[in-house]
């Protein structure tokens, strides 16, 4: 065999670049750039560094992962279409026929509620009868669902500034918003990992996670009314707010992950839909790899959040119920990832762990803002 076969080609990464990924990257800066020349005014040192950091990461993404770039660009200009639709005035949004059935933000994220649960009956009804085209549906829905989601935060954030700048702020600051944020990281950690490792079939169980998110989206919407854009309370208004949740959001998201794929591996080991499902080995791989991808976000968004006690509250650690069982949630994965990769366990004891460690997440995140008290109360149902 030829040993030019086996170098790496000797054009260096960035050479290695099309045109496309440079405009998608020059696209990115210029739109930072633009808020940056109308915004600036009342942004202060850190939210200019957030703003300028998340264009160079989204920049670094995209030429990493190629299928973001289309996404992020079609947001960028459906959100901003919404926008220009609006015309400085809120209550356009009952009168405009695309912002009243399409791309209002609460419009928005309903289509993504129901493009979710078209995207799992696709998934499900192609690993059932085996067909990937039907399945290749589910991916193309995940991807539609996903979009409209963005779409709607961003529309979201604008909205929150018509109703007064002192009103305005990034939606990520409730249940409904983070849930809607849940929805749209899980689905693209999941869209990740289907497209560089070929788990198309995992969508199946990895939607019924995101299922059950926009069941309590709907729930809080209609029974609740949760979907009106409050004020932030005194403690959100940070900047802090912006990189500490979604942060969080990516481990919650890729802890869910671990857990559905958990599941499927459980019901391939004891011969259900063996035939049907990837090969054991490579759910584990996914089923580590998601574990170490939220464990690593959940780390920072740890440190994050107790810098931002320190500034808010005069302590980086104060052992309210959230936080404790923030450590709970850090610790279990790090037990989980030190058996994993020290003492080499394998097979369904870590299945069955990544399990459990979903309902724990599940309950730092949500359960203590139900039955438990503290400085973090203002989640609460």
């Amino acid at each position: 065999m030829e040993i030019t076969q086996t170098l790496p080609s000797s054009r260096s990464w960035l050479r290695q670049l099309s045109w496309f990924d440079w405009l998608y990257a020059v696209l990115l800066l210029l739109g930072a750039s633009y808020a940056l020349k109308l915004y600036a005014p009342f942004m202060d040192g850190y939210e200019k560094a957030i703003l300028l950091g998340t264009a160079l990461s989204l920049a670094g993404l995209g030429w990493h992962w190629k299928g973001i770039r289309v996404l992020m660009l079609v947001i960028a200009a459906v959100s901003l279409w919404s926008i220009s639709l609006y015309q400085g005035d809120l209550a356009r949004a009952d009168k405009v026929f695309f912002l009243k059935y399409m791309i209002s933000s609460q419009t928005a994220i309903m289509w993504m509620c129901f493009l979710y649960a078209m995207a799992a009956v696709a998934y499900w009804v192609g690993l059932m009868t085996r067909s990937e085209n039907i399945a290749q549906t589910g991916t193309g829905l995940t991807w539609s669902a996903t979009a409209m989601g963005f779409i709607g935060l961003m529309v979201r954030w604008y909205e929150s500034y018509l109703i007064g700048p002192d009103v305005g702020h990034i939606p990520i600051s409730n249940l409904y918003e983070v849930f809607v944020l849940f929805c749209v990281i899980t689905a693209l950690l999941h869209l990740y990992y289907e497209g560089r490792y070929a788990t198309r079939r995992l969508g199946a169980f990895v939607l019924l996670i995101i299922l059950a998110a926009v069941w309590f989206i709907l729930w809080y919407t209609f029974d609740r009314g949760a979907h009106e854009i409050q004020p932030l309370v005194p403690a959100l208004q940070s900047w802090w707010m912006k990189i500490h949740v979604p942060a969080n959001f990516v481990g919650y998201g890729a802890f869910s992950i671990a857990a559905m794929v958990a599941v499927a591996y459980l019901l391939a080991s004891r011969g259900w839909l063996t035939q049907l499902l990837p090969p054991a080995a490579l759910m584990e791989d996914v089923m580590y790899k998601t574990i170490a991808i939220g464990f690593t976000f959940f780390t920072i968004a740890t440190i994050l959040g107790a810098m931002w006690a320190a500034e808010a509250w005069g302590g980086y650690w104060s052992w309210d119920p959230k936080e404790t069982w923030a450590l709970i949630v850090w610790l279990n994965y790090a037990a989980w990832l030190h058996m994993r990769l020290i003492k080499g366990l394998r097979g369904p004891v870590l299945a069955w762990w990544a399990i459990v460690g979903l309902l724990v997440t599940t309950f730092a995140f949500i359960g203590v803002n139900m039955f438990l008290s503290g400085l973090h109360s203002y989640g609460a149902l």
